[in-house]
């Protein structure tokens, strides 16, 4: 491999040395051309097709030079919203520009963090897509240089079915396909073989379950129910529904009788009552440590439901909803948790996740009366707002300038600055954007700028 990279969640650099020059491979027999062979990022550095190249050196186009009549490029690329239609076009402009077929060979599965989502293909020298294989899917992809039909194995040799209509949001049902191969595959890697989730009611906890009983089967997940002395009765109803829904297994556990017991012990030396944010925590933290013991009893990992918005201003609580293995969707904004949930729906073709759960508005239930939007901007102003600032990197003059009020952005990156302590303490988060909460951003705990 000759271009090693060092952004985002690469670390190559630490721990290779680059190849001095690209392998062009004698032809093997029958197929009459001789083979250039590349690792990954050495075809990500086309220089008429990146507006700034990261490197100096295009190995395909050294491959070329050598005689190479098939490029084959073996790569384990991350999955990421639009990186699939961008790493056809890259793909395509490659063959076309050095006037040789790319045979791109990609992983397909869950490791950690990072989601690889194949899509394996191959492109004429015209930069025409002669095969290509599905996403999030294991497949062998029997194809030919010269045309004719190329067909797409299931690993027993068996044809795939045809992939399906298309989804009413791609997006969405891709993000969905994405988080589903991410958790099945961490489970199974980390040697469990159930999980554990809180539902409370709410969207995130009701997406949550739907990608863990798709990914793990039904009957290998347990839905809890924690409620409290502020929980409603609808939100009671709505977790019932969806575990019903899903055929997942649910038990009701009351906290009351804890909280209280908590809040006495707390007071029994005459020390003042808890103040409000401390005892929403209490609360959170006694649901944290039901499910850790449930996790502890039965073996069952416990999937974090946190989305990103939330993970990213700090509106969680360390050691309760933040407690457990996995943020199974800690990398999907809270507007697009919406749709993946519809996206849910749709794709089972009947109702996973109750009408209400999408129409009331969010609450973390800790108090009478609380909505989320009491403390935090609309989610549709916090997104953006988030969206510009952790994913695009864009400086606090330039989200202004997209129409937000300043002391609005000023006061959500603040929390994204002061949070960074609890995130670090965070379980790890499936990525599936350009940029996710973890090992690709690495910021300091203790920063001086506060905004």
């Amino acid at each position: 491999k000759s271009l090693l990279p060092s952004y985002d969640v690469f670390d190559e650099t630490r721990y290779f040395l680059p190849a001095g020059a690209s392998t062009t491979a004698a032809a093997p027999e029958g197929l009459g051309v001789p083979l250039g062979l590349s690792v990954c990022e050495d075809i990500w550095n086309d220089q008429r097709f990146w507006d700034r190249p990261r490197y100096a050196r295009d190995p395909i186009a050294d491959l070329v030079r050598a005689g190479a009549g098939l490029v084959v490029n073996v790569s384990a690329s991350p999955y990421a919203m639009g990186k699939a239609p961008l790493r056809e076009r890259m793909l395509a402009a490659s063959a076309r520009d050095h006037g040789a077929p790319i045979a791109y060979v990609n992983q397909v599965g869950g490791n950690d963090a990072l989601l690889f989502d194949g899509g394996s293909m191959l492109l004429a020298r015209d930069g025409a897509v002669l095969a290509r294989a599905p996403l999030f899917e294991e497949a062998v992809l029997v194809c030919d240089l010269d045309g004719g039909a190329p067909r797409a194995l299931g690993l027993d040799g068996r044809p795939l079915p045809p992939p399906p209509a298309p989804a009413a949001d791609p997006q969405a049902d891709e993000v969905l396909r994405a988080l589903v191969m991410g958790v099945r595959d961490y489970v199974r890697k980390c040697g469990f073989r159930q999980a554990v989730v809180g539902l409370s009611g709410g969207i995130d906890s009701a997406l949550t379950a739907c990608i863990a009983a798709e990914a793990l089967g039904a009957e290998n997940v347990l839905g809890v129910g924690m409620p409290s002395r502020y929980s409603s009765g609808h939100s009671r109803e709505d977790a019932a529904e969806l575990a019903r829904n899903l055929g997942v297994r649910f038990r009701e556990i009351g906290i009351e009788p804890m909280h209280a017991a908590f809040l006495a012990a707390l007071a029994a030396d005459g020390a003042p009552p808890l103040c409000d944010l401390a005892d929403q925590n209490v609360q959170a933290r006694i649901r944290g440590q039901v499910l850790m013991a449930i996790s502890n009893d039965t073996g069952a990992l416990v999937l974090t439901t946190g989305n990103k918005s939330e993970i990213a201003v700090g509106y969680c609580t360390l050691y309760g909803d933040m407690a457990g293995g996995l943020a199974a969707i800690g990398d999907v904004p809270k507007t697009l948790v919406y749709r993946v949930a519809r996206a849910a729906n749709a794709r089972a073709g009947r109702t996973l996740v109750p009408e209400r759960t999408f129409t009331k508005p969010p609450s973390a239930e800790l108090k009478p009366g609380q909505l989320d939007q009491d403390s935090l901007p609309p989610y549709d102003v916090l997104d953006d707002i988030l969206q510009a600032y952790v994913e695009e990197r864009r400086p606090l003059e330039a989200i202004v300038a997209r129409g937000h009020d300043e002391a609005t952005v000023r006061r959500v990156l603040r929390m994204v600055v002061q949070s960074e302590y609890k995130r670090r303490q965070a379980a790890p988060v499936l990525k599936v954007s350009e940029k996710a909460f973890g090992e690709g951003r690495r910021f300091p705990i203790a920063q001086g700028y506060r905004y």
